[in-house]
Parts: structure tokens; sequence; C-alpha cells
């Protein structure tokens, strides 16, 4: 079942401030008003599954920092190259790995957080490294990053964090979060606070009004899709107390990365045995499968235990050819590689009827065609949920459908057309408005950062 939160009037302020130091808060600054002031003490951290940015109120100048190849966006990935034994971050971890140094690539760090991964460790160089020290690497570097571009140090920060970590559990949603904050305290931020990520996209889009609304901020970003409906106007702007404009927020655990891995298991993983069959007439055990179609659980595929599985089944196999290109995949360690295939094709199937995967390193010469079409049969499951948290959500606030004057998308999976299509459907009075789909998180964060610690 989706997770709802409708909100008493009692329990909605403090949602929205969402912060421990009320002695802190400020109200927040107008357009005109940040132009003339100082720079804002502390930074707002939009840690995204696929993308992470920082953002920091200064006068005349882009609140999103740069922080690689000059762009505001640092892909959340880490590749630890074993050749050079060196640690590279973002756009240049991808391009290590897929220049073909040996090494480990972390993709999706955000989805450790509320899972029992996250008490583990992977191995790294032959040394087991502990997850929570691998996003304490990233989280780091981020801050190094926007540090060196701000020319000064950040010891406070509001963390952007989904509506829940994990669905339908209060207590690992909470572990969640304070290992978040014990990580920012690990790598030197001294006060650390949350917002909920819909509601940074609402600050963000709320600088520009010049009228009231009612808006249900949609934020789908790589591993959570978050819904808040907010009243939004430039006076309620200039207020502290917002408990009586948040009507309600929701949220599930559904984002681009499990749009890839349906996308993965429905229309490539076939291509490598995935629902094929045994000699015994019984389907190809698919557990190799899911952890390949899985961002931060592909290297689970490379353990001896997965190779001694596979040896199995490919033995009881009544067919191999398929299977022989998943040897080759997990001997060469291409689950990553092929991930990247699957996560660009949902990306051209964002515009494109069709796309072709040449994928010349399971097999020579062979090419697959994805239409549009079987993107959306693939995804038909996760798209449904979506919807229903979005009416749950309506229904709880008790907000009729045609009250809604504006539905604002933000996060990079939101650009998933049937997902926005049926999202729209479900609001037929509303226009349909288009943020920044990476940017507008840390936008609205660092203006709540600026309001709480001046």
């Amino acid at each position: 079942m989706p997770s709802v939160t409708a909100l008493p009037p009692e329990v909605g302020g403090a949602l929205f401030l969402a912060t421990p130091n009320r002695r802190n808060i400020r109200p927040p600054l107008s357009p005109r008003q940040s132009m003339n002031a100082a720079p804002a003490r502390a930074c707002g951290i939009d840690f995204g599954t696929s993308n992470s940015t920082v953002g920091w109120l200064r006068p005349g100048a882009q609140t999103l920092l740069i922080l690689e190849d000059g762009k505001p966006t640092l892909p959340s990935a880490v590749f630890f190259n074993a050749d050079e034994e060196s640690t590279h971050f973002g756009r240049d971890a991808l391009a290590e790995y897929l220049e073909g140094y040996e090494g480990r690539l972390m993709r999706a760090l955000k989805s450790l957080l509320g899972s029992k991964l996250m008490e583990g460790s992977t191995e790294v160089g032959g040394r087991a490294l502990p997850f929570k020290d691998l996003l304490a690497s990233f989280i780091g570097e981020l801050k190094r990053r926007a540090e060196a571009q701000a020319g000064r140090g950040f010891e406070q920060a509001v963390f952007g964090r989904p509506v829940f970590f994990v669905d339908g559990d209060p207590s690992a949603d909470q572990r969640a979060e304070d290992t978040l904050a014990a990580i920012a305290r690990q790598v030197g931020f001294k006060e650390v606070s949350f917002q909920f990520e819909p509601i940074g996209a609402a600050r963000h889009y709320e600088a520009g009004l010049d009228r009231e609304e009612l808006v249900l901020i949609a934020d789908i970003g790589g591993g959570t899709a978050d819904f808040s409906l907010v009243r939004l106007s430039p006076e309620r702007a200039r207020h502290v107390d917002r408990k009586d404009d948040l009507l309600g927020n929701a949220g599930l655990h559904v984002g681009g990365t499990d749009f890839d891995r349906a996308l993965s298991l429905e229309c490539v993983m076939p291509l490598l045995g995935y629902r094929g069959l045994m000699k015994s007439g019984a389907e190809v055990p698919s557990g190799l499968f899911f952890q390949l179609a899985t961002w931060h659980t592909i290297n689970f595929a490379y353990t001896r235990q997965a190779f001694a599985d596979f040896q199995q089944i490919y033995r009881d196999a009544a067919a191999r050819r398929e299977l022989d290109r998943l040897a080759r995949l997990i001997g060469q360690r291409e689950g990553h590689w092929l991930a990247l295939q699957v996560e660009q094709a949902k990306i051209d199937l964002s515009t494109a009827s069709t796309t072709r995967l040449h994928l010349d390193r399971l097999e020579a010469g062979l090419v697959h065609d994805i239409t549009a079409e079987a993107f959306s049969a693939a995804t038909r499951t996760l798209v449904e949920r979506v919807a229903a948290t979005v009416a749950e959500l309506l229904d709880q606030a008790g907000v009729a459908r045609d009250q809604v004057d504006t539905l604002y998308f933000t996060g990079g999976a939101s650009g998933v057309p049937q997902l926005r299509a049926r999202i729209a459907a479900e609001l037929p009075a509303a226009r349909s408005v288009e943020g920044d789909l990476f940017g507008s998180i840390g936008a609205g964060l660092a203006v709540e950062a600026a309001r709480r610690y001046g």
C-alpha cells in the first residue's frame, strides 16, 4: 500500500519546518531581498539516487554551485580504480568504468539508506568497505566540491529527504534519516537538519509566483516518488509558520531506477536467459537477473556463490545460447555497462517511439530494438502504484480533483511520459508545469537553509 500522511494542523507545521532549531529560523527572503543580502551561512544539499546538487544563496549569483564539468549536478556514482588505486566520483567515475579500467563502480548509493545492506560492506581492493563509509566518501566529496566552488566552508546544511525512505516501516525510515545525519556530521557538518524534497521544490517554485495556487508537487527521482499538496503564493512565502498551507504528503519507494529495472527485466534480460526453461520444464531461477537489473546489487552477481549457482543453472538448462551471453556478461563484469544501456534506452523512449541497443559485448553483432509501447507495458504496474498514491493523498486531504491549480513536476524520472500522463489524468483541471528536473530541489533547499541558519 502507498504511504500517505494527511496532516492535521498541529502536525503539519512541524513537517513543513522539519527542524529542531526553531530559534534559528528566519522568515524566507524575497528575491529582491536576497539580491541585497549577505551570502547565506548554510547550504542546501539534494543527495539524490541518480544525481546530487548543492545550493547556496548569495547576492547576484546562481543558487546551484557548479560541481563537475561546468554543471551543477554530480552523478551519485563512485568508481574505485583498481589499476591505478584511485577513487573517482560523478561523470569521471562513469567515464573511468566505461574506459575499461579494472575496479568497482557503485551507483544509486542513496538506495542503501534504510535497507539491510546499510550495516554491511562491499569488497574494494581486497578489503571490506562498510557501506556507511562508501556514502561518507561521496557526501564528503560533495561537500569538498561545494566549498571549493563557494570559496568558503559550510558547517550547517539542510539535507533533502524523501517523504519515506522506506515504505510502511517508520522505524527503518527514522534509522535511514539518522544514518544520513551521522554521515553528514562525520564529513564535517556541525549542524544538520532535513526537509522533505517536494517541499524544497515547492520553495523554489513559489519564488516565481505572482498569485496564489494550490499545487501538487510531484518529485520523482531515481529512488522515490514523493508528493506534497501545498498552497503557495508571494504573500504566504513571507510567513514563517506554514502549517495551514501544507495539506498533506505522500510517497513511495518507486523511482527512475525501478523503471530501469522493469525495462531491463521485461525487455533485455530475456536475451540472457530470463524466463527461459530448465530441462525439467521449470523456469530458469530469476535471482541473478534481478541482481543484474538493480543498480546497487549488480556487484553481487560476481561473487563465488553467484558463479556456482550459475554453473548449476547452466548444466540443467534446456537452451544455452542466451545463457552463453549471460556467462560472458558475468565473466567480463559488464553488468554496469548493460545497466547504462538500459538507462539510456529509458531516456531515449521518453521522446522517441523506438530505440536500438547495441550489445556487441554480449554477442558479436547483437542488436535489440525496444518500443515505447513495450516500455509502457513493462512499467504499467509501477505507474499505477504511483497514481494510487496521488489519489489517496487527494482523498485523505479532502481535496477535489478539480481544485488543484497546478501540477509541478521535478526529478529526472518525472520525464517518463506514461508516468506524467497518468498523474495528470488524476488532476484534469490542473496545468502541468515542469521545473528544473535536476535542480529545483537543491535550489529550494538553499532557500530553506538561509531561512533556518541565516
